[in-house]
């Protein structure tokens, strides 16, 4: 039996700008994040130890948006979902995530949004 061929989402991406509620992330914190995408689950490593980890699922396009929903195990996201859009345009991934738990309806944040957008590029 053939493995299933890996989705085109996953690898290994660096954050090249971030947002959170408007507010644009330190490029400090951009140059020691890494965000990996395999086989069903994802990892954070910041500052080259594990910050955050879990599963995530690919979901259906919905109001034109591809949908990923990532289930925090370890690290500060542990037990929580959160549900988020994205973008794959080549070896650019943008996602923006709903840290409230809401699914974000656009690519973008503002002050008391609780979504988070980030723009990377792929690394493997």
């Amino acid at each position: 039996m053939t493995a299933p061929a890996p989705h085109a989402i996953e690898g290994l991406w660096l954050p090249v700008r971030a947002e959170l509620d408007g507010v644009e992330a330190p490029v400090l914190v951009l140059e020691r994040t890494e965000f990996t995408l395999h086989a069903g689950t994802y990892a954070v490593r910041f500052a080259d130890e594990h910050h955050d980890r879990g599963h995530y699922e690919l979901i259906a396009m919905d109001s034109g948006h591809a949908r990923l929903i990532l289930t925090g195990t370890h690290g500060v996201n542990a037990g929580r979902t959160l549900p988020a859009i994205y973008q794959l345009v080549g070896n650019r991934l943008r996602i923006c995530y709903g840290l409230n738990g809401v699914t974000p309806g656009t690519f973008s944040t503002c002050l008391d949004s609780a979504c988070y957008l980030v723009s990377y590029r792929r690394k493997v």
